[in-house]
């Protein structure tokens, strides 16, 4: 259950319940029912239009009851059924107007079974073999063996690649036609270990949960961190460009 802030309403004051309050306020009332939600959450789920804060003039964010409410139906939403963010705000934009929507169908009550949705890194995602992986990204034999001389596409323990290195064998042909060569990319796939290790560290408190929807959840929410990873690092990149060509 949602915290509810003490202390009465004076002559001229609005009730406590329509004060606005701030993002460390939100989180605390959050934390009772979701102790794995932090600030930068929160920030995320603004960010994804998920809910609107009103913003001061000096830019400071302040919510009222109704956005902590929806906030805590996004997270029972992720929670309980696993479902995208997007159809969550699909879903909660409905009931705003009035509407009255089934809950959308998909929902995954056992985190064994659930899809990519709601484990995105777990251990049977789709794999391909050495061949399909070649043509797929239109790339050569010798050109595969060079990139995995330099640990930018690795196979699984058990053989194959999951399907993801696909990309990843796009993206190094890709930025060999500029010339670069697997070895100037070996600094971005250290950086992506470290990356890896720093969100895993995050999530690993929630994965080791006796509770299943808290186990499945660490997994949305390690999705979420990488999303907020790469937007970081392109900023970055972006950034250190225009200083470097202006």
């Amino acid at each position: 259950m949602l915290r509810t802030p003490t202390g009465g309403a004076g002559h001229g004051t609005a009730p406590a319940e329509d004060r606005p309050m701030s993002i460390g306020t939100v989180l605390l009332r959050l934390r009772d029912e979701f102790p794995e939600v932090t600030i930068s959450k929160i920030r995320f789920l603004e960010a994804e239009g998920l809910v609107e804060p009103q913003r001061t003039p000096s830019g400071y964010r302040k919510f009222r009851a109704a956005d902590v409410e929806r906030l805590a139906q996004v997270l029972r939403m992720q929670r309980d059924h696993y479902l995208p963010l997007k159809v969550i705000r699909e879903h909660l934009d409905a009931l705003a107007r009035g509407e009255q929507p089934p809950l959308p169908t998909g929902s995954l009550k056992d985190p064994v079974d659930a899809g990519t949705d709601a484990q995105p890194f777990r251990a049977t995602a789709p794999r391909i073999g050495r061949a399909e992986l070649l043509a797929a990204a239109e790339v050569t034999e010798s050109d595969l063996a060079e990139w995995e001389s330099y640990g930018l596409v690795t196979p699984t323990a058990e053989g194959g690649y999951d399907a993801e290195m696909v990309t990843v064998a796009k993206l190094v042909a890709d930025l060999g036609r500029f010339g670069l060569e697997p070895r100037h990319l070996r600094a971005m796939r250290a950086a992506a270990d470290r990356e890896a290790g720093l969100i895993e560290q995050v999530v690993a408190p929630l994965r080791r949960h006796r509770n299943p929807q808290t186990r499945a959840h660490a997994e949305a929410t390690a999705r979420e961190l990488a999303e907020l990873s790469v937007r970081l690092h392109s900023a970055l990149v972006q950034t250190a460009l225009r200083v470097r060509l202006h």
